[in-house]
């Protein structure tokens, strides 16, 4: 035998990386985010099986493995085999779940092991995804709960805990149903699936004692999508072309996508009075987005709001897309540049999140938060904008390199985002793609428009705003989830080796040969 059901070991491999992507088919484009409920069962039961606590943290590390790699696969174009460095390394964040599987779930299952599982691996799963979203890491692509980015009534649980909470709960489902498949007494099933059962309810319950903040104004934001146009001076005149006439739809903010202007406004003057002009002729600010040369050739992105006086706010994009726009610890892993179309230089990032001032036409002020592209997938920037008093957060982006084939999954999962932010802060958010998929959402993270890769022109989409003082209570108390469920995996772990070394302290009391019992049993035998 060669551990769990008798296969050895690279097949064992091989099984635990496909268990690990079966998830990843909740994420968009696959779309059956009903999968998250069930998806982690396959390899949690293979963790539970390990012949010993080692075997079942290398499975839980062979399990993330194989979850990076599906959720990942995007940055094949930027990384080329170097991607499986990356998901190996990273992927050892998943053998606390492998541990903690073994540990609380393989037979007996107790109560008291039943109820510390529906806790303690819930929590594993969350401080691994929790570390890997560092952006010293990457960043947080594909955390699991994202993928419930359709159904506003579990995205009530983002309002409370942001995403984590609703990873917590996926994670918190599939564990139940484990116990509920393996548990051989029937009050054992009974809690299984009275577990499953809560964590299910939790988020319509969430959505109905959260009721969204009373609408204080609605704006309308005109979204400019031109498309693929490789050639940076046809590309800002197809948004120019596009952007004309939008007075008579009564625009209050035109949007622009990532890298729209690919030119340095401020050297470029020529440029920057076309712009101001077309702001004039709409009677709305503009906000492009431009690449920034500096003299000595560094680059960076930045967002500009544009009226018909001249520029009138930047921001400059803080987070970057690991490998496209930076290689996270250049200097061990800079090689990358030489084989891939990883990064050959950092862009250089900004100072952090902070808002803009728009005038409307009617002359009211609105208050944005600006963030570029990846940074969406960033909980704290939006809560950081939400916090200086943003009524609206917008998100300029351009997937250009992923327009094609498979690579179109990308498009969708990045645009996705955009509802669980919404839901977290209690703010509308716009997501204005270069070339798709743009979208907007309303502060419960319902979907209020959507332009595909394959579209091109303008999108109106009018929102309704909350108070600028309105705040959710995952705005008010921030990641107290991911922090708790750090306090439970210590904990948990600090009980295991206590127990360990309880049990090796132990003293073992020596076996008495049998032959000495026997003599002195017969010394109080009776005679005849």
């Amino acid at each position: 035998m060669h551990g769990w059901l008798g296969f050895p070991r690279p097949v064992r491999y091989a099984i635990l990386l496909l268990a690990g992507a079966l998830p990843v088919l909740a994420f968009p484009a696959p779309n059956l985010e009903f999968v998250a409920w069930f998806g982690l069962v396959p390899g949690l039961l293979l963790m539970r099986a390990s012949a010993s606590l080692r075997q079942a943290a290398v499975a839980g590390w062979w399990f993330g493995a194989g979850y990076l790699l599906a959720a990942l696969y995007w940055l094949i174009p930027d990384l080329g085999p170097a991607l499986l460095l990356v998901v190996g390394v990273l992927g050892a964040l998943w053998a606390g779940v492998g541990a903690a599987c073994w540990a609380l779930l393989r037979p007996p299952v107790t109560a008291r092991r039943g109820l510390a599982a529906l806790l303690v691996v819930p929590s594993c799963w969350l401080v691994g995804e929790w570390i890997r979203s560092w952006q010293g890491f990457g960043g947080p692509w594909a955390v699991f709960g994202a993928s419930q980015w359709q159904h506003p009534a579990v995205l009530a649980l983002a309002a409370v805990g942001g995403v984590w909470l609703i990873s917590f709960a996926l994670v918190a489902a599939n564990t139940a149903i484990v116990i509920l498949i393996v548990a051989r007494r029937i009050p054992m099933r009974l809690l299984g699936a009275a577990g499953a059962a809560v964590v299910i309810a939790a988020g319509p319950v969430a959505f109905a004692l959260t009721p969204a903040a009373p609408v204080s104004r609605t704006v309308t934001i005109a979204v400019v999508q031109p498309g693929v146009v490789h050639n940076p001076r046809l590309r800002v005149d197809a948004s120019q072309r596009l952007s004309a006439g939008l007075r008579r739809d009564h625009a209050d903010l035109i949007v622009w996508g990532e890298s729209s202007v690919g030119f340095d406004l401020d050297k470029d003057v020529s440029l920057l009075r076309q712009l101001e002009r077309l702001s004039a002729a709409d009677g709305a600010q503009l906000l492009v987005n431009q690449d920034s040369i500096a003299p000595d050739g560094a680059k960076s992105k930045v967002a500009v709001l544009i009226g018909s006086n001249g520029i009138d706010g930047r921001y400059v994009k803080t987070r970057l897309v690991p490998f496209g726009e930076y290689i996270p610890f250049r200097q061990q892993l800079g090689w990358l540049a030489t084989i891939s179309k990883a990064a050959p230089q950092n862009v250089i990032p900004g100072t952090g999140a902070h808002i803009m001032r728009v005038t409307l036409p009617d002359g009211r002020p609105l208050t944005i938060g600006v963030l570029i592209c990846f940074e969406s997938a960033f909980p704290d920037m939006a809560r950081v904008d939400t916090d200086h008093g943003a009524q609206l957060i917008i998100y300029q982006t351009s997937d250009s390199t992923w327009q094609a084939g498979w690579e179109e999954w990308v498009l969708a999962q990045h645009a996705a985002l955009g509802a669980l932010r919404a839901a977290e802060t209690g703010r509308p958010v716009v997501q204005a793609a270069l070339t798709g998929d743009s979208a907007a959402f309303d502060p419960r993270g319902r979907l209020l428009a959507w332009a595909g890769p394959g579209e091109r022109g303008v999108t109106l989409v009018r929102l309704q705003l909350p108070a600028a003082s309105a705040r959710t209570p995952y705005d008010r108390f921030g990641d107290y989830v991911p922090w708790t469920a750090t306090g439970i995996a210590a904990l948990a772990g600090a009980t295991a080796l206590l127990g360990a070394g309880g049990r090796r302290r132990r003293p073992v009391r020596p076996h008495r040969p049998a032959r000495i019992l026997l003599e002195r049993n017969r010394r109080h035998v009776p005679s005849a």
